[in-house]
């Protein structure tokens, strides 16, 4: 299976959210920016996907991002807790976000910076050893 048929747009979310919503599915969308991927990211995202039968992560961009918003598309959908993930282009991610219950959306950009923070001093330090 080529993973990157996981990466969608927020029109084909907002399709498999009313559809899933339709079979009496749970939902969940979690935003983040995974510039880089970490292990903690993956463990985040199989504690928050824990009971819902669709996980929808929607990647934004960070103020100054490593990678390109297509290879965190591609490392996002390669991990198998994830079903769809949509990559923000301008007003879509608004747009997205309004076919979700706010119970159903996790914010994980707050927490995405601090772990680039963290991963930046790590390599400093080492790099000075």
């Amino acid at each position: 299976m080529d993973t990157r048929d996981k990466i969608i747009t927020a029109d084909r979310a907002a399709v498999i959210v009313e559809q899933a919503r339709g079979n009496g599915s749970e939902v969940k969308i979690v935003t983040g920016h995974f510039d880089v991927l970490l292990a903690g990211h993956v463990c985040r995202l199989r504690e928050i996907g824990a009971g819902a039968a669709t996980l929808f992560v929607l990647i934004l961009d960070p103020p100054m991002p490593v990678l390109g918003l297509c290879a965190r598309a591609e490392l996002v959908a390669a991990l198998t807790v994830v079903d769809y993930v949509v990559p923000a282009v301008e007003q879509a991610a608004g747009e997205l976000l309004s076919h979700f219950r706010e119970e159903e959306i996790v914010k994980e950009e707050s927490a995405d910076l601090l772990r680039a923070h963290w991963l930046s001093e790590h390599v400093q330090r080492r790099h000075r050893q």
